[in-house]
Protein backbone atom coordinates (compact mmCIF):
# COMPACT_ATOMS: atom_id res chain seq x y z
CA UNK A 1 0.00 0.00 0.00
CA UNK A 2 2.75 2.43 -1.03
CA UNK A 3 0.11 4.18 -3.05
CA UNK A 4 -0.03 7.38 -0.67
CA UNK A 5 3.42 8.03 -0.87
CA UNK A 6 3.85 7.55 -4.71
CA UNK A 7 0.80 10.21 -4.82
CA UNK A 8 2.21 12.64 -2.46
CA UNK A 9 5.90 12.17 -4.57
CA UNK A 10 4.24 13.61 -7.57
CA UNK A 11 1.98 16.11 -5.95
CA UNK A 12 5.26 17.31 -4.57
CA UNK A 13 6.98 17.44 -7.87
CA UNK A 14 3.77 19.15 -9.34
CA UNK A 15 4.37 21.67 -6.51
CA UNK A 16 8.18 22.43 -7.31
CA UNK A 17 6.36 22.91 -11.16
CA UNK A 18 4.43 25.66 -8.91
CA UNK A 19 6.97 27.17 -7.20
CA UNK A 20 8.98 28.16 -10.59
CA UNK A 21 6.13 29.10 -12.69
CA UNK A 22 4.78 31.80 -10.16
CA UNK A 23 4.45 34.13 -12.70
CA UNK A 24 1.83 31.97 -14.63
CA UNK A 25 -0.89 32.59 -11.89
CA UNK A 26 -3.57 29.94 -13.39
CA UNK A 27 -1.19 27.13 -12.71
CA UNK A 28 0.40 28.72 -9.39
CA UNK A 29 -2.84 29.61 -7.41
CA UNK A 30 -4.74 26.41 -8.44
CA UNK A 31 -1.95 23.84 -7.95
CA UNK A 32 -1.03 25.02 -4.78
CA UNK A 33 -4.05 25.12 -3.18
CA UNK A 34 -4.88 21.67 -4.44
CA UNK A 35 -1.92 20.36 -3.01
CA UNK A 36 -2.31 22.52 0.72
CA UNK A 37 -5.96 20.59 0.19
CA UNK A 38 -4.40 17.17 -0.49
CA UNK A 39 -1.95 17.71 2.54
CA UNK A 40 -4.74 18.45 5.02
CA UNK A 41 -6.78 15.35 3.89
CA UNK A 42 -4.08 12.88 3.75
CA UNK A 43 -4.67 12.52 7.23
CA UNK A 44 -8.01 12.12 7.20
CA UNK A 45 -7.40 9.31 4.53
CA UNK A 46 -4.48 7.51 6.02
CA UNK A 47 -6.88 7.22 9.16
CA UNK A 48 -10.11 5.58 7.69
CA UNK A 49 -7.83 3.18 5.58
CA UNK A 50 -4.85 2.12 8.59
CA UNK A 51 -5.11 0.15 11.58
CA UNK A 52 -3.50 2.99 13.41
CA UNK A 53 -4.95 2.39 16.91
CA UNK A 54 -3.33 -1.05 16.76
CA UNK A 55 0.13 0.21 15.48
CA UNK A 56 0.04 3.75 17.97
CA UNK A 57 -1.54 2.17 20.89
CA UNK A 58 -0.94 -1.68 20.98
CA UNK A 59 2.31 -1.77 19.92
CA UNK A 60 3.49 1.12 21.36
CA UNK A 61 4.64 3.40 18.48
CA UNK A 62 3.42 6.64 19.85
CA UNK A 63 6.21 7.24 22.13
CA UNK A 64 8.61 6.60 19.34
CA UNK A 65 10.45 9.73 18.13
CA UNK A 66 9.75 8.73 14.36
CA UNK A 67 6.19 9.08 15.04
CA UNK A 68 6.31 12.43 17.13
CA UNK A 69 9.09 13.93 14.59
CA UNK A 70 6.02 13.28 11.85
CA UNK A 71 3.81 14.93 13.34
CA UNK A 72 5.81 18.09 14.47
CA UNK A 73 6.72 18.44 10.66
CA UNK A 74 3.06 18.29 9.49
CA UNK A 75 2.54 20.57 12.63
CA UNK A 76 4.75 22.78 10.46
CA UNK A 77 3.62 22.24 7.52
CA UNK A 78 0.28 23.52 8.21
CA UNK A 79 1.33 26.67 10.27
CA UNK A 80 3.68 27.44 7.04
CA UNK A 81 0.42 26.88 4.78
CA UNK A 82 -1.73 29.20 6.96
CA UNK A 83 1.46 32.23 7.06
CA UNK A 84 1.30 31.76 2.89
CA UNK A 85 -2.15 32.07 2.51
CA UNK A 86 -2.03 35.20 4.83
CA UNK A 87 0.91 36.93 2.49
CA UNK A 88 -0.72 35.66 -0.70
CA UNK A 89 -4.22 37.32 0.28
CA UNK A 90 -2.23 40.37 0.84
CA UNK A 91 -0.21 40.24 -2.32
CA UNK A 92 -3.58 39.81 -4.32
CA UNK A 93 -5.01 43.01 -2.93
CA UNK A 94 -2.40 45.67 -2.49
CA UNK A 95 -4.80 48.40 -1.73
CA UNK A 96 -1.89 51.51 -1.30
CA UNK A 97 1.13 49.07 -0.24
CA UNK A 98 4.50 47.93 -1.16
CA UNK A 99 4.14 44.34 -2.11
CA UNK A 100 7.79 44.09 -2.84
CA UNK A 101 8.52 43.02 1.17
CA UNK A 102 5.26 40.87 0.87
CA UNK A 103 6.47 38.74 -2.08
CA UNK A 104 10.13 38.23 -0.57
CA UNK A 105 8.06 36.94 2.48
CA UNK A 106 6.04 34.54 0.14
CA UNK A 107 9.01 33.09 -1.60
CA UNK A 108 10.97 32.36 1.63
CA UNK A 109 7.61 31.22 2.99
CA UNK A 110 7.14 28.84 -0.16
CA UNK A 111 11.22 27.56 0.06
CA UNK A 112 9.91 26.70 3.99
CA UNK A 113 7.00 24.78 2.77
CA UNK A 114 9.19 22.52 0.00
CA UNK A 115 11.60 21.61 2.84
CA UNK A 116 9.18 21.14 5.46
CA UNK A 117 6.90 18.84 2.98
CA UNK A 118 9.91 16.97 1.52
CA UNK A 119 11.08 16.13 5.54
CA UNK A 120 7.28 14.86 5.83
CA UNK A 121 7.70 12.87 2.79
CA UNK A 122 10.39 11.34 3.95
CA UNK A 123 9.47 10.80 7.51
CA UNK A 124 5.83 8.88 6.38
CA UNK A 125 7.78 6.43 4.20
CA UNK A 126 10.52 5.86 6.83
CA UNK A 127 7.53 5.23 9.12
CA UNK A 128 5.56 3.15 6.05
CA UNK A 129 8.80 0.62 5.87
CA UNK A 130 8.82 0.86 9.60
CA UNK A 131 4.88 -0.85 9.74
CA UNK A 132 5.87 -3.05 6.64
CA UNK A 133 8.92 -4.49 8.33
CA UNK A 134 6.55 -5.32 11.26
Amino acid sequence: MAGPFYFAVATYILMLAAFYWHRVRLFHIPVMASVMLFDLLMPVYLVLTRDWQRRLLEEGDILSFGVWMHFGLIITLYVLYAIQVHTAFGMLRPQDRDTTALRRDHRAQGMGILLARALVIITGAVLFEAEADL
